[in-house]
């Protein structure tokens, strides 16, 4: 099988070499499935998908192997395609139906006084073997008579150290091979847990999450949801949608919330646990440094998890500020791995055309996507329909650049976009037409929340969000979270 990345909007990343340490190989029995996606051409010989996008020629014996649609390990020849498939985000595994055994997974749960939400989290939680971090709470014997009545073992902070801190102070009692992170005001039942923790059949897994959905508290009175908490139940923050697989920086999925979260505890450790100073993004930073050690993070929405609401648009539009803040310290770590678009110089051109809505739009855009198909044809390996590949890519590559600048416009740059459009009808114009494809896409993939209250609460919570990220850029003096990562002609 031969492999060659195909040019798009974002490039694939390369992941960092595998610690020696760690099994590679698969085990045998190990099953994947190709992923639905996958554009198929010259007779099946050609793969295209995966996030990012990549092209791959199977040969004709592994094309034999995957005539179904699936594959299952039964040696090291199987095992390095079955591998090579996963990474590129070209098949998933099939989880087996084999339990992992209650004793091996242990959960930690972080928290600071909410004995009500921890009551709700910890009775969804049994049998497993949980470990309550109480972070320095004004009522600590509250938390812990909620705890022990659920079997729970308590770990008494006397100093509040963050979710972060509490985690990892959890996460240095732990005993058992699996660990579980959930948060005090989330809710997910242990089989769930368990069935997250059956990822790591596969050697490389260290880290694995869940969809985790928004979910409105019971209130006493008999009231309708505010408007707020209907648009975050179904847009949060935290929810990465629909769509599993590996995460990578670059990926369609490129970090998982600690919300809720299973790992392998030798994993985790040699990678320092979360950052213990941070308040914020110290999900997205323990992520990143375990994809840059060689290890797998995987992403499963078929398994939800149900995190509370904000109380309060105060609470609400705080959280989104403080999510930002958290882009700035990134950056410094990581890099332009936090960049809030990856863009190629044509592909930006004629997003930007688009976004003007002029005479001269449809014509530019034509001319980017001439352009990207032939640069995309002559990377593909040879093919009957190679042509028609490279259409759907370019146009796909454009699309996502539109989808980027919006997003830029209205979240990321909006301080910027506010005052130059003060001045410019083409940047007004631009602000409008991306306010139009933003609201669009929240509704194709957010279906639920109706377009009056998507288009108030969207507004506001780019609002906020881009005011935290520039907050912090100003914060750290520097501006590389707002830069765009350019990719040349890839």
């Amino acid at each position: 099988m031969s492999t060659t990345t195909a040019p798009v909007a974002q490039p694939a990343a390369q992941p960092a070499a595998q610690p020696a340490a760690l099994p590679a190989a698969l085990p045998d029995g190990f099953v994947v499935r190709l992923r639905t996606d996958l554009v198929a051409a010259d007779r099946g010989r050609l793969l295209v998908g995966g996030s990012p996008v990549r092209a791959v020629r199977l040969g004709r014996h592994a094309q034999r192997l995957l005539a179904d649609g699936r594959l299952t390990v039964d040696g090291p020849a199987t095992a390095a395609l079955a591998r090579r498939l996963l990474d590129g985000n070209l098949a998933d595994p099939v989880l087996g139906a084999r339990a992992v055994p209650l004793a091996d997974l242990t959960v930690v749960v972080p928290v600071r006084d909410r004995p009500e939400q921890l009551d709700r989290c910890l009775a969804a939680l049994v049998p497993l073997p949980v470990i309550v971090v109480d972070d320095a709470s004004h009522d600590p014997a509250a938390v812990a008579r909620v705890a022990h009545r659920h079997g729970a073992r308590v770990v008494a902070l006397t100093r509040n150290r963050g979710p972060a801190g509490a985690r990892n102070a959890g996460l240095a009692e732990v005993g058992t091979p699996l660990v579980a992170f959930v948060d005090s005001d989330v809710e997910v039942d242990a089989r769930a847990l368990l069935d997250l923790a059956r990822h790591c059949a596969d050697p490389l897994v260290a880290l694995v999450g869940p969809r985790v959905v928004g979910r409105i508290v019971d209130r006493p009175s008999a009231a309708r949801p505010r408007w707020f908490e209907r648009y975050d139940a179904v847009a949060s923050s935290l929810d990465l949608g629909r769509v599993g697989g590996r995460v990578l920086p670059g990926a369609a999925v490129g970090w998982l919330p600690s919300a809720c979260l299973v790992g392998r505890t030798a994993a985790l450790g040699p990678a320092g646990g979360f950052e213990d100073a941070w308040r914020v993004a110290e999900d997205v930073d323990l992520v990143w440094r375990l994809v840059d050690a060689g290890q797998i993070v995987r992403y499963d929405p078929a398994i939800e998890a149900r995190h509370d609401v904000r109380p309060s648009v105060r609470t609400w539009l705080g959280r989104k500020f403080v999510y930002g803040t958290g882009g700035a310290d990134l950056a410094a770590r990581h890099g332009t791995k936090v960049a809030p678009a990856v863009l190629s110089v044509p592909v930006a051109l004629g997003a930007a055309a688009i976004l003007q809505r002029r005479w001269w739009s449809a014509p530019v855009a034509a001319v980017v996507v001439a352009t990207t198909t032939r640069s995309v044809r002559r990377r593909l390996p040879a093919g009957d329909d190679t042509a028609a590949v490279a259409v759907r890519l370019a146009m796909r590559g454009l699309g996502w650049g539109v989808r980027q600048e919006s997003a830029l416009l209205l979240r990321h740059w909006w301080p910027a976009a506010a005052v130059a459009a003060l001045g410019s009808r083409s940047v007004r114009r631009a602000v409008l037409t991306a306010t139009v494809v933003d609201l669009a896409v929240l509704l194709r993939e957010r279906p639920g929340v109706d377009p009056v209250t998507a288009l108030a609460a969207r507004r506001l919570d780019d609002l906020a969000y881009g005011a935290g990220l520039w907050w912090g850029a100003v914060r750290r003096r520097s501006p590389r979270c707002l830069a765009i990562r350019w990719t040349g002609r890839r």
